[in-house]
C-alpha cells in the first residue's frame, strides 16, 4: 500500500475511513474534500472533513488516529508525511435543516470511501452561501453541479424549504448559462 504521504486526498479519506471503521467509529466525507473529488480537484480543500454518522467517543477517535500516526491538535488531525488536515464535525450528517439522503461509495486500492452525492455536495455549498453570503461556496456548488449528475429539481425543492428560493435561480441561471 502507498505511504500516507503518496495517498491522493481521496485515498487518504478511504484510507482513514476504513480503519474507523475497523474501530466502529462510522464517518462520511462532506465539505471542501466532496468538491474535490467531484470537480477532479478544479477546487482544492487541503481539510478532510468525516462528519460522524453516529455519536463516536472523542478518545476513541484520538486512540483510532493515533494508530494510523495521526495527532490532534486545536481539534484537528494532522500527520507529519501530509499537508491534509482531518476534522471530525459532529452529526448528524445534514444540509441545512436536510438529513443527507445519498451516500456514494468509491473504492480505491485504500479503502472504501463514504461521500455525500453529487447533489447533497451541491446543497452543501449552497447552504454556506445562503447563511453566511460565502461566494466561493456558490461557485464550488456550480463546479460540481456541471461536472457530475445532479438532482436540480430536488436541490430547487431543498432551497424552497431553507427559504432561499431566489438565491436558487441565480444558481440555476448561472449553471443554464454554463451548460
Amino acid at each position: 500500500m502507498k505511504s500516507i504521504g503518496a495517498m491522493t486526498q481521496a485515498e487518504l479519506a478511504a484510507f482513514i475511513q476504513s480503519h474507523l471503521r475497523k474501530n466502529k467509529i462510522y464517518v462520511t466525507l462532506s465539505g471542501g474534500a466532496a468538491v474535490s473529488i467531484y470537480t477532479v480537484n478544479r477546487y482544492v480543500s487541503a481539510d478532510i472533513d468525516l462528519v460522524e454518522d453516529t455519536y463516536a467517543d472523542r478518545n476513541k477517535v484520538n486512540n483510532a488516529m493515533e494508530e494510523i500516526g495521526f495527532g490532534e491538535k486545536n481539534r484537528y488531525f494532522t500527520h507529519p508525511d501530509t499537508q491534509h488536515i482531518i476534522e471530525f464535525p459532529s452529526g448528524p450528517l445534514s444540509v441545512g435543516g436536510e438529513a443527507v439522503k445519498h451516500i456514494k461509495e468509491i473504492k480505491y486500492a485504500t479503502g472504501i470511501l463514504r461521500v455525500i452525492s453529487p447533489t447533497d455536495c451541491v446543497k452543501d455549498r449552497l447552504a454556506a452561501y445562503y447563511f453566511w453570503k460565502d461566494q466561493q461556496s456558490f461557485n464550488q456548488a456550480l463546479l460540481v453541479a456541471q461536472n457530475n449528475p445532479v438532482n436540480i429539481s430536488e436541490i430547487k425543492k431543498w432551497s424552497q424549504a431553507e427559504g432561499h428560493l431566489e438565491e436558487f435561480k441565480e444558481f440555476l441561471k448561472q449553471y443554464k448559462d454554463k451548460n
